[in-house]
């Protein structure tokens, strides 16, 4: 055991070597150099349509997440998004200068990056931390999730191509060839930021390495739809948003609070455009098929996530329609006492029930403080006074207003939030 451990502090130490070799050099990049390279990545790579096909579907035949068609526009609109937030950022040198304090601000680079690599964003979220490490100066070590290890090589491989053409050091991007947990947590130990998107024990874990950390948290994005709504148009935007890569993003609509006075209403919309409500029964068949240890444990089935509803209906028991596009479920109860309540990473949303905003907003907190405190929430309404009361009362960062939640949550070309592939 000492022996695999040390094999593992050596094998992590040589590629942290390498990067940060790579990193010496970029630190003496100009801003016009690191400008050149951030956007070389997008166009070499993301403006081109049939590589980006190609990347789409290479990780959807080895992660078996999502579709292909969302891929496509997860890499081409999210990283071309965040070059366009970034390049005309000042990164190097006096960035910024308060003569009435007598002070300057200096960039500087952090150093080698171990960026944790989720399974659902596997082609997408190299590409990005890739234009904001260029852009910073900084090298980043990937390590993958197991499950889409080979598309995150390829990504990464691509990007040192582009990294060599413009002749800037190819390794200031690597990524781990055989991922483990050990590999992982050792990174994590020896790099000098960690970007940690992924699973809650592996955000734990990066917050105990003793390594200055980002983390990403649960998503379960939960929404308001209160009585001045515009019914048919937020039926049709939850669609787009929880369909998108079939729910395989951390900002999609996962619970929605709907006032009592529209409730049968809105319902209809929502069947109208293929949601169906399962019953008492048919909830209770879902609830096993995604927590079949519940309440021992909260660990969601795999094979549900982000997977169509035809195939969380086989494993379920359960007979739908075909053109089914989600499942939804009524809940009453918040928070730990029901896992409807949670982030449920598939195509199943849970309905609550309101009678006045306060509640809602209850519902809320309540089901936040179970998993995603923090992340994003979002209403469909046409009174200010309701959206400002929810933006203020909520534990979010985001509120998301008629928009599609996942859509716009993470940057959009129609709203001000900026582009990221990790929250």
């Amino acid at each position: 055991m000492q022996d695999l451990a040390n094999n593992t502090e050596q094998s992590i130490a040589v590629l942290i070597e390498k990067a940060r070799a790579a990193q010496q050099i970029a630190a003496g990049f100009s801003q016009e150099k690191v400008d050149e390279l951030a956007a070389a990545i997008v166009w070499e790579i993301v403006a081109n349509e049939a590589l980006v096909q190609e990347l789409a579907e290479f990780s959807y035949h080895e992660c078996r997440l999502g579709d292909v068609p969302s891929k496509v526009v997860k890499v081409r609109e999210k990283c071309r998004g965040v070059l366009y937030d970034v390049k005309h950022e000042k990164t190097v040198g006096v960035v910024e200068e308060l003569p009435e304090k007598g002070l300057v601000r200096i960039a500087k680079p952090v150093g080698v990056i171990g960026s944790l690599v989720p399974s659902t964003q596997a082609e997408m979220h190299p590409l990005i931390q890739a234009i904001f490490a260029v852009k910073a100066r900084d090298a980043v070590v990937f390590a993958p999730h197991p499950r889409g290890k080979k598309t995150t090589q390829k990504v990464v491989d691509l990007i040192r191509e582009v990294m060599k053409k413009y002749d800037a050091p190819e390794d200031l991007f690597i990524s781990l060839p055989n991922p483990s947990v050990e590999e992982t947590n050792e990174l994590m130990k020896q790099c000098d930021l960690v970007i940690a998107t992924g699973g809650q024990p592996m955000v734990r874990a990066a917050y105990s390495s003793g390594t200055p950390a980002f983390g990403v948290g649960a998503g379960n994005a939960i929404i308001v739809i209160d009585e001045t709504a515009d019914l048919q148009d937020a039926a049709a935007k939850i669609k787009i948003s929880k369909t998108f890569d079939l729910a395989a993003g951390c900002s999609c609509d996962n619970s929605l609070v709907i006032a009592g006075s529209v409730y049968e209403a809105f319902l209809a919309e929502l069947e109208k455009v293929g949601a169906v409500l399962l019953d008492s029964a048919g909830k209770e068949k879902l609830q096993r098929a995604i927590w079949p240890n519940w309440p021992t444990d909260h660990v969601i089935n795999r094979d549900i996530v982000a997977s169509p509803v035809s195939n969380i209906a086989r494993l379920a028991g359960l007979d739908v329609p075909a053109e089914t596009c989600m499942l939804l479920v009524e809940e009453s109860e918040t928070g730990a006492t029901t896992p409807f309540s949670g982030e449920k990473m598939s195509l199943v949303i849970a309905l609550y029930r309101y009678d006045n905003l306060d509640e809602a907003i209850r519902i809320i907190n309540e089901n936040h403080a179970y998993g995603g405190a923090g992340h994003s929430c979002g209403i469909y309404s046409k009174n200010p006074a309701a959206i400002e009361k929810v933006s203020l009362q909520t534990f979010t960062t985001r509120v998301v207003v008629n928009q599609p939640q996942a859509a716009t949550n993470t940057g959009s070309w129609t709203s001000g939030m900026p582009f990221t592939s990790s929250l």
